[in-house]
């Protein structure tokens, strides 16, 4: 008898700044323990603190989540095998695991191939702003 993994379909990620703890847990499948116990064992993962200790993270730390879950979950990487992977891969495992982790997104209008450039630099920019307002 052979144990099959089935892939889990998640939601598409939303276009906003910032997610709280509750959002991330469902966008990406796992409960909030997880995602804090997940922080102290993977340093790529650090979402931003605010008043009362609020976690907020990115759409890129959201990103991180859904790949940490898939080698975790879905390729049975230890704690241990998943960090090495990350930081082997430059924290996402190579070009496939993009396609694979940011395909669920495609929220970009058919036919704008440069819609990749302009969300990047969209990305960046909120990070500038983000460390600016500190």
């Amino acid at each position: 008898m052979t144990a099959t993994i089935e892939k889990v379909v998640l939601p598409p990620i939303p276009a906003k700044r910032y997610f709280t703890i509750g959002e991330v847990s469902e966008l990406c499948g796992v409960k909030p323990h997880v995602l804090r116990y997940w922080e102290q064992e993977f340093t790529q993962l650090r979402p931003v603190k605010r008043r009362g200790n609020r976690r907020y993270y990115q759409h890129h730390e959201v990103l991180l989540i859904r790949r940490i879950r898939e080698l975790l979950y879905e390729q049975g990487f230890t704690i241990n095998g998943a960090r090495n992977r990350l930081d082997s891969h430059g924290g996402h495992g190579g070009p496939a695991a993009i396609e694979e982790v940011e395909e669920p997104v495609a929220a970009k209008p058919a036919g704008t191939s440069s819609n990749v450039d302009v969300d990047q630099l969209r990305k960046e920019l909120l990070h500038v702003l983000d460390v600016l307002s500190h």
